[in-house]
């Protein structure tokens, strides 16, 4: 076993000679060790330099074109996007308060004077929050002009963070399926409109609707539950009048 020698030591006995040449043996053999890895390493990075310089370019290129991106492209596009919204915007505005309501949001979904509508916006700024909202508007305004198939697409395509929003489209599908007389359809789109956000305004809209679906397919038990639902937690909401009269009903047809 190695003994510790303080440094400066000599080696005294024939031994210690031969414990101190085998040291400095094991030493050199590992520095020499060290360099030939070192000298492999740097040959790899200088028989392959042009290689790696190309990888490193290439990732540099995609960032600075992320970055040139988002700077130059997306988000002018994105405020395009806002700025030719608000004229489409102006006119579905004007139909929700209208009498003659169909002229108007054919002009929110066309557009006029020289202006994008909404079906131009969700085309041409697809991937924008303009974009994506214009197909919520007209998504809307296709379900009031009675055009069902044309809102369910549109309103299929809108994506929102907003639960609000999200639960209205969800529901604005549930009534266009409803006209269509596919009452499963509808049901199922109701459904995920309750589930989206629970709140005083949609929750009880939905769960009124989806109770009284329900009972035309048959599903009373399930139609029972809902209008239950209405009552006890939605109890001071509109959709809680004459909850009473429907909740009797589904129970009648149990």
């Amino acid at each position: 076993m190695a003994t510790y020698k303080k440094r400066g030591y000599k080696p005294k006995t024939q031994k210690e000679k031969v414990e101190a040449i085998e040291e400095d043996s094991t030493t050199a053999e590992v520095f020499n060790t060290l360099d030939e890895s070192a000298s492999k390493t740097e040959e790899w990075v200088i028989k392959n330099q042009n290689y790696i310089y190309a990888i490193v370019g290439f990732v540099a290129v995609i960032l600075l074109a992320y970055m040139g991106y988002n700077k130059f492209i997306a988000e002018p596009k994105a405020e395009d996007a806002m700025n030719e919204m608000a004229v489409a915007q102006g006119y579905f505005d004007e139909a929700l308060n209208a009498t003659e309501k169909d002229s108007l949001f054919t002009l929110s979904l066309e557009g006029a004077d020289g202006k994008y509508g909404m079906l131009d916006i969700a085309s041409e700024y697809s991937g924008t929050p303009a974009g994506n909202l214009a197909n919520y508007y007209a998504g809307t305004a296709y379900l009031n002009m009675n055009k069902y198939d044309e809102a369910i697409k549109y309103l299929n395509e809108f994506k929102s963070d907003d639960l609000m929003l999200s639960s209205i489209s969800k529901g604005g599908i549930g009534d266009a399926f409803v006209q269509l007389n596919q009452l499963e359809d509808g049901l199922d789109y109701y459904e995920r409109a309750i589930k989206v956000n629970a709140n005083d305004f949609t929750t009880p809209l939905y769960l009124k609707k989806a109770a009284i679906v329900a009972m035309k397919l048959g599903q009373n038990q399930k139609a029972l539950d809902y209008l239950n639902r209405i009552k006890s937690e939605f109890s001071k909401s509109d959709d809680a009048t004459n909850v009473d009269v429907l909740i009797g009903k589904a129970e009648a047809s149990l």
